[in-house]
């Protein structure tokens, strides 16, 4: 039987090496996540400290990531990725003392919840620009769509797992899953070869971070990429955080309910991760991130007209699929087109405008909801999604085609 063409990368073993390690933590990572969102839930009886405590660990997306970035570009990314899991392990490590032996207080959970975001948006970035340094350049975008499909599938088993071990043996197992869950991926950051990329000159940290802004800026592909990311996660990724608002307010349906539709996502979003490697071989990113988007809109329009279950289950598989291929697409055009010194910046740029614009998004369409409807507000940001780019279209009909340049010009630092 033919082995699907994404699939392969896997045969590059270095590769498939860090994927497992990544892949194991990232479930120990949910698996604390759900832990700690039912232990604060059964202290306090308030569903806020649970959201502050899931704010926590991802305000230093956009905060501190910047600062991994510029890191991920002076240092070696081999020590700064197992320096930051090893930090992280610590941060659980005594998390899951505090609960197991009653200290844990929602206060003191949120503050390592921050500290350990804070471990985790220092090394991401080292590990994003380490992936198209383990396969050869043609295979980029496979690898780039197995890494979502490993973040995705992280969600999906971790809950699960968490579940059954909360069931036979209490929430602090969960948790010591966790910790232990972080030596998965040190050792394999151990064993593979990171080749090093050391800046050409020792500059400030924050100057590091402005550089990479400037980057963005003034590479065309790299600006395509900002606008089109901009559109994403401002219009249409709000869609996630309103899961649970949908099932209540539309629906009118139960946990079932939200199970299935965060379940439908999630499966979209893996089989996006597979194909995403021959899609950007048959068409090209450019193609591949247009035709993407460009579903999305109607997508968004059918999972917000949808009349129940049965058909919104299929329309959000759709739009989470459509959602995280172009995730994917603008992770493979910030490591394929900006320069290989500057690739750690650019792809801590990427996780902090998600980590800005998306809250931002959910908010306002949040509060919109609450006035018109979530049918509507579903709707509207899809028809949003479409007049943007019919704007763009006839404003500026080559906006794309930087997309099309195989490498990034060089921008003098």
């Amino acid at each position: 039987m033919r082995v699907p063409q994404s699939f392969r990368v896997f045969r590059h073993g270095q590769f498939a090496i860090l994927w497992s390690g990544s892949l194991v933590s990232n479930v120990g990572t949910w698996m604390e996540t759900v832990a700690l969102g039912r232990y604060v839930q059964e202290q306090t009886g308030e569903a806020k400290w649970a959201g502050l405590v899931a704010a926590a660990g991802f305000l230093p997306t956009a905060v501190v990531g910047l600062v991994g970035g510029a890191l991920a570009d002076r240092v070696r990314r081999q020590r700064l990725i197992i320096s930051a899991s090893l930090v992280q392990a610590v941060i659980a490590g005594v998390l899951t003392w505090m609960v197991a032996s009653g200290r844990a207080t929602p206060g003191w959970i949120a503050f390592l919840a921050l500290l350990s975001g804070c471990g985790g948006a220092i090394g991401f970035p080292a590990w994003q620009t380490a992936v198209p340094d383990m396969v050869p350049p043609d295979v980029v975008p496979s690898a780039i769509g197995l890494s979502s499909v490993q973040w995705n599938l992280g969600r999906v088993l971790g809950p699960v797992i968490a579940g059954l071990v909360m069931s036979f043996w209490g929430i602090t197992a969960a948790l010591m899953c966790n910790v232990v869950s972080f030596f998965a991926v040190t050792f394999a950051a151990s064993v593979v070869h990171i080749p090093a990329r050391v800046a050409k000159a020792k500059e400030p940290i924050l100057r590091t971070v402005a550089d990479g802004w400037r980057m963005v800026r003034t590479v065309p592909a790299l600006r395509v990429m900002s606008g089109a990311m901009t559109l994403n996660f401002l219009v249409a990724a709000p869609f996630i955080a309103l899961i649970p608002a949908m099932v209540e307010q539309v629906l009118h349906a139960g946990r079932g309910a939200n199970s299935a539709l965060v379940t439908a996502q999630g499966v979209g979003a893996v089989v996006a991760g597979v194909l995403l490697g021959g899609l950007v071989a048959r068409w090209g990113v450019r193609r591949t991130l247009v035709r993407l988007v460009a579903t999305l809109a109607p997508a968004l329009v059918l999972y917000g007209l949808a009349p129940n279950l049965w058909i919104m289950v299929p329309a959000l598989a759709l739009v989470g699929a459509c959602y995280m291929g172009s995730m994917s697409t603008f992770s493979t055009i910030g490591q394929t087109m900006s320069p290989p010194d500057a690739r750690g910046r650019v792809m801590a740029i990427n996780n902090a405008t998600l980590g800005v614009l998306y809250p931002i998004g959910a908010i306002v369409q949040g509060a919109l909801a609450d006035r018109v409807g979530l049918r509507w507000v579903t709707v509207g940001s899809g028809v949003v999604m479409v007049l943007v780019m019919l704007a763009v279209r006839m404003q500026r009909p080559g906006y794309t085609a930087p997309l099309d340049v195989p490498s990034p010009a060089k921008v003098d630092a």
